[in-house]
């Protein structure tokens, strides 16, 4: 199944369909504000992002959010004066989904570096959604620990009172932080958001709509939205790929809740990713994430080696 293709196919008509030449000129005499040492620390596990992937598809994607944000601040603007009240523009908020180990982290880091040095966003606040997962002696108690990432493993009531505190001009915000290490939440401790200019969102399920239809989806929330793509077995050799190189690195460590695999072999190790992505991730992925691709404002189409291939644009 390719990313354009199959059940969870986009009705391309809503979309304009932009090759990524096409895209890289959007960009011309834009200077690339990030160094190669800055890219590498940005740079996720297996992800491919050099100068020229910067340079070529998010120095125009980080263009065009820059443009939104500025025109939603100026909407938000004219909407005060036509009410005769104060300003009470409130931060832009972009949402990124996709699959597990698809480079969505990445992708938000990048583009918290590249929005801050535009003039209308040097404020940017990054938040991603594992630290709304329930905690693990929760997840536990209720039979969930084999479908954490799944949407009934996260809170998302704490997940959509927090961008509705956002987007309604809370001074102040936080919201939960979440150990990779520990695989597990991390207590009394918060990342605060301070109406920056900018909040970027980014986990599996952010495009996902409510269980119940009298709700607020988290999606409305979204000024704009990314959805980043790639053929699910494609996905699939990028999270072995990522748990091998982890099993020699983040899962050595005796803290880590991973470390029961480090001692494994390779074979025994790539056969046990592939299980794990199977049972757990693929379903996820099948199930929840990748049928909410449609609902994303950009998608970011990405082949075999990590670099995005095309875009696709929501027409407004």
């Amino acid at each position: 199944m390719t990313a354009g293709t199959g059940p969870a196919a986009l009705p391309l008509s809503l979309y304009r369909e932009i090759s990524r030449s096409d895209w890289a000129r959007l960009a011309p005499g834009m200077t690339q504000p990030l160094t190669a040492a800055e890219i590498a620390q940005i740079r996720g596990l297996g992800d491919r992002l050099d100068m020229d992937e910067v340079r070529e598809v998010y120095l125009s994607l980080s263009r065009l959010l820059s443009l939104y944000a500025r025109s939603a601040k100026s909407l938000g603007a004219a909407t005060s004066r036509f009410l005769e009240e104060p300003d009470t523009t409130t931060p832009f908020v972009l949402g990124i989904a996709g699959s597990v180990a698809v480079g969505k982290s990445t992708v938000a880091r990048l583009l918290q570096e590249l929005l801050s040095r535009w003039p209308d966003t040097p404020r940017v606040a990054l938040v991603t959604t594992d630290g709304f997962l329930h905690p693990n002696a929760e997840l536990q108690r209720r039979g969930l620990m084999r479908r954490k990432g799944f949407p009934e493993s996260y809170d998302r009531r704490a997940l959509r009172d927090f961008l509705t505190q956002v987007k309604s001009g809370a001074d102040e915000v936080r919201a939960p932080i979440y150990s990779h290490l520990r695989y597990d939440i991390v207590p009394d401790q918060y990342v605060t958001v301070r109406r920056p200019d900018v909040v970027i969102v980014e986990g599996l399920n952010v495009l996902q709509p409510p269980p119940g239809s009298d709700r607020v989806s988290i999606g409305e929330l979204f000024d704009f939205s990314i959805y980043v793509d790639a053929d699910p077995d494609v996905i699939a050799q990028w999270y072995v790929d990522r748990f091998m190189t982890l099993r020699q690195s983040a899962f050595s460590s005796p803290s880590s809740y991973f470390n029961v695999y480090a001692s494994l072999g390779d074979e025994e190790a790539a056969a046990t990713a592939l299980r794990i992505w199977n049972e757990i991730n693929l379903p996820n992925l099948l199930e929840n994430v990748l049928p909410t691709k449609h609902r994303a404002t950009l998608v970011l189409q990405k082949t075999v080696d990590h670099t995005v291939g095309g875009v696709l644009l929501r027409k407004l």
